[in-house]
């Protein structure tokens, strides 16, 4: 119902004072619930906090008095991330090429690469053989995945064509234990080869240790397994 006019003005007034009380009794809790307050955003989290850079990564690797009489240190295959951290690679789901299970940065045919990462390769001028290195970081258990991945690669890659000697080689892996938190090798032998190749991931934390080792009558088995404690080792420390 529509009141006259005169007492709309009385109610008015009469609602007024309640009024002013109500907004001097809760003025602090409006300050506190301020849209400047409520509405200012949070700082996301910094997915690789926490993580190893490149430059520690480097300090990591096996020096150069590490390795036996004979190796000297391939310049021109030693990259590390620095200081700053990459994008995550997305995953490749196409084959891999599996000639580069023989190659440095073997690992990445897992298609799945760190925020950072430090590598290098030593190599015996007397016999050509070759002790290669890498730390390879992730964020969260990606890591993980990446060992799990290999057992992929090996699947999808049986056996290849050496373009050197153009024989075929073998590839065969398994789960090996002993090494950091999980770890897999993978050995690669041909009939045309002197000797053949071991490789071995290995993941402690957020970081996977990969090596590479032709030197040794026994595949480079031993060396490799020496070298991936070496690092795992420095690692921790």
């Amino acid at each position: 119902m529509r009141l006259p006019s005169h007492a709309a003005k009385m109610l008015a007034v009469a609602v007024l004072p309640l009024a002013l009380a109500a907004c001097s009794s809760s003025g602090s809790a409006d300050s506190a619930d301020s849209p400047a307050a409520s509405t200012t955003p949070s700082k996301a989290a910094d997915p690789d906090a926490g993580l190893l850079t490149g430059t520690q990564l480097k300090k990591a690797l096996a020096p150069a008095s590490y390795f036996p009489s004979g190796f000297a240190a391939d310049a021109s295959l030693a990259r590390d991330t620095g200081d700053t951290y990459q994008a995550p690679a997305t995953k490749n789901a196409a084959k891999p090429h599996c000639a580069d299970l023989a190659a440095t940065s073997w690992i990445s045919l897992t298609g799945v690469e760190g925020v950072s990462f430090a590598q290098n390769s030593y190599i015996n001028r007397n016999t050509s053989a070759e002790l290669d290195q890498e730390i390879d970081v992730y964020r969260g258990t990606t890591g993980a995945d990446v060992l799990k991945d290999l057992a992929d690669v090996v699947a999808a890659c049986p056996g290849y064509t050496d373009s050197d000697t153009h024989s075929k080689v073998k590839v065969t892996g398994a789960a090996t234990a002993g090494l950091g938190d999980e770890a897999y090798t993978i050995t690669l032998t041909s009939s045309a080869w002197e000797t053949g190749t071991t490789l071995i991931a290995s993941r402690s934390g957020t970081a996977v240790v990969s090596v590479l080792s032709t030197d040794g009558a026994d595949n480079g088995a031993a060396s490799a397994k020496k070298l991936a404690k070496h690092v795992l080792a420095s690692l921790k420390a």
